[in-house]
């Protein structure tokens, strides 16, 4: 007979870790006291993860709110290795992503989460915000799937000693793993990202090589859920 281990309610954890990745507006800011009070109460962290979230709190509530949005965009939305959108990760722009998008959004529907206008179903405060509404063990096993890019983002995150790597480190304990060192490859600046290549010498999309050198492939599956659990092949 099988043994299985109790797995506790992290609910209100989850949807805390949710708010706290999500843009710092004002209206955010002003709920700080609310979260860390939601936190302490479930107690589905353990002590050392709730001081690291303590921390961030601490710095969203006392750094002034233009420096705290800046602080935000330049982290999140100017490079590949902390982004949020978790398809950015296993797809990046390729044309796979748009499907792996749409099963992903299928998988919200069938539980009855349907998306407001705008948001995209691979950024990660909306896919805790899902995690949230599963039963304790289904929520466990659904983050343990994105565990590989949880990690890679903690990495990322510890790099550029930001304070944010406590909520992806309070993640990869929900989902019943460790974070563990992963090297991360110096990124090339926006500029070099978008710079177009010499007339004829070759294609801009990221990852495909000059036409006289060996063209990768790579082979990506449909479904969004296996694609999440193929990041950890990949990285």
């Amino acid at each position: 007979m099988a043994l299985f281990h109790h797995v506790p309610d992290a609910s209100k954890s989850l949807r805390v870790l949710a708010h706290l990745l999500a843009y710092p507006d004002a209206g955010l800011r002003g709920h700080l006291a609310d979260l860390r009070a939601a936190l302490h109460a479930e107690r589905a962290l353990p002590a050392a993860r709730l001081a690291e979230l303590d921390a961030l709190i601490d710095v969203l509530g006392r750094k002034a709110q233009l420096e705290v949005e800046a602080d935000y965009v330049e982290l999140f939305d100017r490079g590949r290795a902390t982004s949020l959108h978790l398809f950015e990760h296993v797809h990046g722009d390729s044309r796979d992503r748009g499907p792996a998008m749409i099963d992903l959004t299928k998988t919200y529907e069938q539980e009855g989460l349907f998306l407001g206008e705008g948001e995209l179903p691979d950024f990660v405060p909306v896919v805790l915000e899902f995690a949230s509404t599963l039963a304790p063990r289904q929520a466990r096993d659904f983050l343990a799937e994105m565990a590989h890019i949880f990690n890679a983002i903690f990495a990322a995150l510890q790099q550029r000693e930001s304070p944010y790597a406590a909520v992806l480190g309070a993640l990869l304990e929900l989902a019943g793993e460790k974070a563990s060192p992963v090297e991360i490859a110096p990124e090339e600046s926006i500029d070099a990202v978008w710079e177009e290549p010499v007339v004829f010498d070759g294609c801009s999309s990221k990852g495909q090589s000059r036409p006289d050198q060996v063209q990768p492939i790579h082979i990506v599956p449909k479904s969004a859920r296996e694609a999440l659990k193929s990041l950890g092949a990949q990285q």
